[in-house]
């Protein structure tokens, strides 16, 4: 058991918010009750996973009542709103990497921490007795946490008395954008599907580089030399925010969709999509994949990854 002695330092965050993430098991429970439930789930595994999780949440939270001075509240993952985020100063997402992503909508850029626990890591002995892998696919890889269930009670007493260090990452932001509206979803830390809600249909759109212009220069004509039409050939003006963008080098893309990360998200969908690993985290540039694009006849395989340097609206 750790100490609760750390040399008269004070605590660094006194608020925090603990984002619970809702397991399988309850989900399905609420569904068996309804009899929606589907018949083929495997009960002793969801109810093991179910009560590592909440043997994790007990033991946070106990280890949080030592610590007097801090104040903390709950939300489960699905009801979290911004509301729940005033006056916080750490967000504890307990549950896996989802969590984590989840968690991290609501953040404003710079705002407020946001620290990860894995409640169910792969490490028990007892797995066995329920399947004969050594390690459960299911799980969370929890690759966006900092501690698991095993090793946040030093970890947690570290982070809440000032220790480790805060590190930023690169997200992302989309602005939907139709003829009479604009829609500005919440950012993503890891990555972002451009895509037909039909997996099997084609996705069409079109893709371009956008430039700000000023008020003179998006109601003027256009370009007027040959080098300037070279450069903006296919240009148009379209608007985003009330702001004139000039969209240059455009060209329409039939395929599966698109993936666009962050170095976060780079060795997640992307890496298994054929993208490339983005090692430093804290990076503006972001990169983007066109899934399964449609070619015409004679033209080669390869050459269809890319790299987009940008920094990410979202922050």
């Amino acid at each position: 058991m750790a100490s609760l002695n750390v040399g008269g330092a004070s605590v660094r965050f006194k608020n925090l918010l603990v984002v619970i993430k809702q397991t399988a098991y309850e989900e399905y429970s609420q569904l068996k009750l309804r009899g929606q439930a589907p018949k083929a789930l495997r009960w002793k595994r969801l109810e093991q996973r179910y009560r590592a999780h909440k043997q994790c949440v007990t033991d946070l939270l106990a280890l949080l009542r030592k610590h007097h001075v801090v104040q903390f509240s709950c939300v489960n993952r699905v009801d979290l709103d911004r509301q729940h985020l005033s006056n916080v100063d750490l967000i504890v997402a307990v549950g896996g990497d989802g969590t984590v992503l989840s968690s991290a909508h609501f953040v404003d850029h710079g705002t407020i921490p946001l620290l990860g626990i894995n409640s169910d890591p792969n490490k028990s002995g007892e797995d066995r007795q329920v399947k004969k892998k050594t390690s459960d696919e299911r799980r969370s890889h929890g690759a966006l946490c900092m501690f698991t269930a095993t090793d946040m009670e030093d970890g947690l007493q570290d982070v809440l008395y000032g220790g480790g260090y805060l590190q930023k990452r690169t997200r992302l932001r989309c602005k939907v954008k139709s003829t009479f509206s604009e829609t500005q979803l919440v950012p993503a830390l890891n990555d972002l599907l451009i895509a037909n809600p039909s997996p099997a249909a084609v996705s069409r759109f079109r893709m371009g580089w956008m430039r700000l212009l000023d008020q003179e220069q998006s109601t003027s004509s256009g370009p007027t030399t040959g080098e300037e039409k070279g450069d903006n050939m296919y240009g148009t003006v379209t608007r985003f925010g009330g702001r004139p963008y000039d969209v240059y080098n455009s060209l329409n893309v039939w395929s599966s969709g698109m993936w666009v990360c962050t170095p976060t998200g780079s060795t997640a969908a992307m890496a298994a999509a054929g993208g490339q690993p983005m090692p430093n985290l804290t990076d503006d540039t972001i990169q983007y994949r066109i899934r399964e694009h449609m070619r015409e006849k004679g033209t080669p395989n390869g050459g269809d990854q890319q790299h987009l340097d940008s920094i990410a609206n979202g922050g």
